[in-house]
């Protein structure tokens, strides 16, 4: 008897295989697309599941329709997809990759699908089956393959445009150490007072920068203990004075090491409470300040001052290491004192201190979301060559600098400052950017004081701590919108000439430009309409925001004043399933914009979140080209409050260190919170990427002169699985970039081992350095011995998911007769 044609037989079960996973396909799309539907969502996956049943049926009854049904829904959906995401490869992932890949099955199955289906020629199935998938796949890898910088200006006018109006600044060294810089130096965490994060140093450019090699590596011995509660941040950008290198590990231990050749000079541990690592949940020491005294002194003439998690601010020699015993309280100044609370960490000194007119001004950290009667965000100045207080602001008394009276403290609850701060000595003020008051996203207690200081830019007198102005870059802030870079400071021109001016780029993605002497805006400020409705009972919104229109908003779009807003089409996933999962959360989630208020139940998506847009790892500022070099990222946030009367037995980390909870207790105030990126089930944000880009702003023209995704998928992946992969996805950034006069901006930061170096004016990726752990501090470089290094901490961020290290690198132009880079290790032991 003859084989019947029809039939299912031996290599058939495969084709049957197919079919019942094309209807399970199909039954979970019916599932997921209705209730999509039902929260007012596209009805397309309805009909792409009646389509992947069809075609399941229709195999089993053995009828060539199958694959014409395949192909109709192939084409169809690359229309849908084209219309709906654009020629954007990432967001047409998860539209297109289930169909790729049944198209692509089937093709293969054509030996025995050409016996069951009686199909005679190979190429009327191959069409059907084969190229759409083709299609569809050439439309989700060509955009991402090809992905160039967006430039808006042509390079070569850029290169004679005249930039003199943008001046290096560079103070008379008389006024302090901080304040000057030139090539051979890095005085203060961003270079200078100024905080440009400029290195004058010119001698790698874009042409010769591939010739850079590591020369020297320095390993501090500071490593995560086995048993710690609490997780390692390495952001720490050294200070370089004299021929001496000083930094600080993620345990507040501070080292000296020779400049030229890494090899350590000295070490000092101050042995932090543990305790106050994991009430914070993670350590940090972002960097130290250099103070020499002008009078003679009998100890310590030049010292290192820096504050650590557990709220002291400590001073050593800057030559030998050892304490400055007739420096406050035998080297250490007790930050906890006058705040009213005695818990380690919830207080706790992350940034440098700043020094000016010689004191140190520090502000602090306080852990946020615990407790309504947080501690004080009070700023302190803090003689540098006696350790005395020398003034406070605290925002909750009458007059804020007034000398507290015996038995009182610092107010409860005001805005604090934890990010880096600027300075002006020509000014004699201080420049810091506050948080807002207690309770993270609800703001319905805040008196008006905290309202108007609220994630304010502030100008303080540095002799005496009296404001001289303040500019607020949000209105009721119920997102965590922080300052968090620190304010450059350049000259800006104006109808009147040259004014001394203050850049400050926010977490909301929006750029002030404001009179550093007055607080004036200098580049025009409008008021945006923020929101179309209230938020929880109790509280109330600001229904407007300032904005500069004139300047870019850098998180997803490029041209001056646009916002980029989200909508249902830019929910994303691996896979149609866990995308649709996030276009469900998306109508089911409040979203009004920028500004959505959060609320209860599922919550409200807050884009960007409270990581960003642009960090504490801040801007750069290229004088010579007259350019701001930035990194910025474009995760959305999922926030919801609880009810008091849902928490069950809510404590904070401050009351049960044994037992962190899950969410912000917020303790005192009728809600609770939570706050977490908004995530699809495999880990992977719910959009699509680029979720981090560099970019370069004009200062001339206030556009966007170049912007490329930054970051690959080599060290992060689906539900935290490396993938491996060197493919440009733009990852979310932990840090900030170094601007050189030899025309590079060069940045770590993001989500893989990796530091990279743009060429400033055209965007274009000029080198590249696969490190041993993440570089998630600033870099910077200096000049010694007539060779120019970049030095910067690789040590990763336990917080981002980067690999961890206790490294610092330099790496310079290859020397002659180069055999590799000298590795040295402290002999410092944890």
């Amino acid at each position: 008897m003859s084989e019947n044609p029809r039939s299912f037989r031996g290599v058939g079960t495969l084709l049957i295989a197919y079919a019942v996973l094309s209807i399970l396909t199909g039954v979970a799309l019916l599932y997921l697309g209705a209730r999509l539907v039902v929260v007012g969502g596209s009805a397309y996956y309805l009909f792409a599941s009646v389509a992947a049943i069809l075609i399941g049926a229709l195999i089993f009854r053995k009828s060539v329709w199958s694959v014409w049904v395949l192909c109709g829904l192939s084409v169809a959906t690359l229309v849908w997809g084209l219309m709906e995401a654009g020629w954007n490869g990432w967001a047409l992932i998860p539209r297109f990759d289930w169909l790729v890949v049944m198209g692509g099955v089937l093709a293969a199955l054509w030996p025995v699908s050409r016996r069951v289906f009686a199909f005679h020629k190979a190429g009327p199935y191959f069409v059907a089956t084969l190229v759409p998938a083709i299609f569809m796949l050439t439309c989700i890898i060509v955009p991402i393959l090809d992905n160039p910088a967006v430039n808006t200006a042509d390079h070569a006018v850029l290169k004679e445009r005249d930039t003199a109006i943008f001046s290096r600044n560079a103070p008379d060294r008389a006024v302090g150490v901080s304040s000057s810089h030139d090539a051979s130096s890095w005085t203060a965490y961003g270079g200078s007072n100024l905080s440009q994060k400029f290195s004058l140093a010119s001698q790698i450019t874009p042409e010769n920068v591939g010739d850079m090699v590591k020369l020297w590596e320095f390993h501090t011995g500071d490593l995560r203990p086995a048993d710690a509660r609490y997780g390692y941040a390495a952001e720490n950008t050294p200070l370089k004075v004299g021929d001496t290198l000083y930094l600080c590990s993620p345990s507040h231990a501070v080292f000296a090491i020779n400049a030229s050749t890494g090899e350590e000079k000295w070490h000092y541990d101050p042995h932090v409470d543990k305790a106050a690592g994991f009430t914070n949940g993670v350590t940090i020491c972002r960097g130290v300040a250099y103070y020499e005294a002008p009078q003679q002194l009998t100890q310590c003439q030049s010292r290192i001052i820096w504050g650590t998690m557990d709220s002291r601010l400590l001073a050593v020699d800057a030559q030998t290491g050892a304490p400055c015993e007739d420096w406050a309280d035998g080297g250490a100044y007790d930050l906890k004192q006058n705040t009213d609370t005695d818990v380690p960490g919830f207080i706790s000194v992350t940034s440098a201190p700043t020094i000016v007119d010689g004191v140190a001004v520090v502000g602090h950290m306080v852990v946020d979301g615990q407790d309504y009667r947080a501690p004080a965000g009070v700023v302190r100045a803090i003689d540098a060559v006696t350790g005395e207080l020398r003034w406070a602001w605290d925002l909750g008394r009458e007059t804020p600098n007034a000398p507290l009276a015996e038995g009182e403290h610092f107010t409860h609850a005001t805005p604090n400052v934890w990010s880096p701060m600027s300075a002006d000595s020509d000014l004699n003020l201080v420049y810091v950017g506050t948080g807002n008051a207690s309770g993270d996203f609800y703001g319905g207690n805040r008196s008006e004081k905290d309202e108007e200081y609220t994630d304010a830019v502030v100008a303080l007198d540095a002799r005496t701590g009296e404001e001289r102005w303040h500019f607020r870059t949000v209105h009721h802030d119920l997102w965590d919108f922080d300052i968090g870079p620190a304010m450059n400071l350049v000259d800006w021109p104006t109808e009147n000439g040259l004014r001394p001016a203050l850049i400050q780029a926010t977490k909301a993605g929006s750029i002030f430009v404001l009179d550093r002497e007055t607080g004036e805006p200098l580049e025009p400020i409008e008021m945006y309409d923020a929101t179309t409705g209230p938020g929880v009972p109790g509280e109330r919104v600001s229904a407007q925001q300032p904005m500069s229109p004139n300047m870019p908003n850098t998180i997803g779009a490029p041209n001056k004043g646009e916002i980029e807003t989200l909508a249902e089409a830019d929910a994303w996933g691996i896979s149609p399933f866990d995308q649709l999962l996030c276009r469900i959360q998306f109508h089911q989630m409040r979203y009004d914009g920028l500004f959505t208020p959060p609320t209860v139940g599922i919550g409200s998506i807050s884009f960007p979140g409270n990581h960003g847009g642009m960090n504490w790892g801040g801007g750069a500022i290229d004088p010579d080209r007259g350019l701001m070099l930035i990194n910025s990222e474009r995760i959305p946030y999922q926030i919801y409050l609880i009810p008091r009367d849902d928490i069950a037995d809510a404590k904070s980390v401050v009351d049960d260190r044994d037992h962190k909870t899950p969410f912000m207790p917020q303790i005192g105030l009728p809600y609770g919170a939570k706050k977490q990126p908004w995530m699809g089930p495999l880990k992977m944000p719910c959009i699509a990427p680029p979720w981090g880009y560099v970019a370069a702003l004009d200062l001339k023209s206030k556009d966007v002169l170049w912007r490329r995704p930054m970051g690959t998928a080599a060290d992060s992946g689906p539900l935290g699985i490396k993938t491996g992969l060197p493919v440009t996805v733009g990852t979310p950034s932990n840090g900030g970039p170094l601007a050189t006069a030899g025309g590079l901006m060069f940045i770590g930061a993001a989500l893989d081992n990796y530091l990279r170096a743009y060429d400033s004016l055209s965007g274009e990726l000029v080198w590249e350095y696969r490190t041993d752990a993440g570089v998630n501090a600033n870099p910077m470089s200096y000049e010694i011995n007539g060779q120019q290094l970049i030095v910067a901490q690789v040590g990763g961020h336990d917080g981002m998911g980067t690999t961890s290290g206790d490294g610092y690198v330099a790496w310079g132009l290859r020397p002659e007769g180069y055999t590799g880079p000298k590795v040295v290790r402290s002999d410092m032991t944890r």
